[in-house]
């Protein structure tokens, strides 16, 4: 991993310091399990460089950008990165303090708390990321400046206080423009540093690509400019996000690895993560303008060929 950050551009003073802060603070045993082992690689120095550098001096971060720019593969990297366990917690309409800092619960006839992922990521130092956080609404969002507060407190109510540990860290992240969202006020960005995380280059998505299949070269190319021209038919707000989805994409060259035609596969994956109708016209276009025709996963990797085995 450490060749990997220096290619990236990381300065090596940096992971010097990285590697000091995992000697240090020691993962408990009990929550050594929650440590991610991220299955994709965030490709992005100068990020990487600020997410590391501001977690590092004590600081919480916030991750603001559009959609499908790797904030979430971001957040799981630098927990890995770290060695630290990691919660993460989805901000909705029914996020409150008792899902983020605990509740009452019976354990031998006996009211105890029962630890949300606040509390847990307080006790252990462990990393939180609390995605889409200006979903959060206000019974969430006490329970979050009380957790970014510079004094490391939080109180819980009908118990003692939790002093925060050293290595706790707090992550938040947001996408612009979703349904439900709104702004986020100025006593809350103050307590973030704030990284805005760019759009993937192509040249990024296409060694994720090479990391992730053994893609014919003509299909590498292919699939990587099939993101890049939905990526920026969104930005031109010639279609929404919502067929901009790395994910989508990734998983359907993986289902096209057990057989599936491209269109199948990209059906599942891109097409259909929009339902208004006219969306989906501009994707299939952009499908049908690159692939020409269907192409079966023979056309797509390199060395498919397997024997059919008997499952009798």
């Amino acid at each position: 991993m450490k060749d990997f950050l220096l290619k990236q551009g990381v300065p090596e003073k940096l992971l010097i310091e990285l590697d000091q802060f995992k000697k240090y603070y020691k993962v408990d045993e009990s929550v050594a399990g929650r440590v991610p082992s991220p299955r994709y690689k965030y490709y992005g120095g100068e990020v990487l460089s600020k997410s590391i550098a501001a977690l590092l001096s004590g600081y919480n971060i916030l991750l603001t950008g559009p959609k499908a720019t790797g904030k979430n593969v971001l957040s799981e990297n630098l927990a890995f990165l770290f060695g630290r366990p990691l919660w993460n917690i989805s901000m909705n309409i029914t996020s409150d303090s008792g899902s983020l800092l605990g509740s009452d619960t019976f354990v031998n006839n006996e009211v105890v708390l029962r630890k949300g992922p606040v509390y847990s990521a307080s006790e252990y130092g462990g990393f939180a990321v609390f995605d889409e956080i200006n979903m959060a609404k206000n019974d969430s969002l006490s329970v979050i400046y009380s957790a970014l507060d510079y004094r490391r407190i939080i109180d819980v109510p009908g118990y003692s206080k939790l002093d925060m540990h050293e290595a706790t860290r707090f992550i938040g992240t947001m996408n612009y423009g979703y349904i439900g969202t709104k702004e986020l006020n100025e006593a809350l960005v103050s307590r973030f540093l704030v990284i805005d995380v760019p759009t993937i280059s192509e040249d990024n998505f296409k060694l994720i690509l090479e990391n992730e299949f053994d893609l014919n070269e003509e299909f590498l190319g292919l699939f990587t400019k099939l993101f890049m021209d939905l990526q920026t038919k969104s930005l031109n707000a010639e279609i929404s996000s919502k067929s901009v989805d790395m994910r989508g994409l990734l998983s359907s060259i993986e289902t096209m690895k057990h057989g599936l035609t491209a269109r199948q596969a990209l059906d599942m994956g891109v097409v259909n993560k929009t339902f208004d109708s006219y969306e989906r016209e501009v994707v299939e276009d952009v499908i049908n303008t690159l692939f020409g025709k269907d192409v079966s996963y023979k056309e797509v990797f390199k060395n498919v060929d397997q024997k059919i085995v008997d499952f009798y």
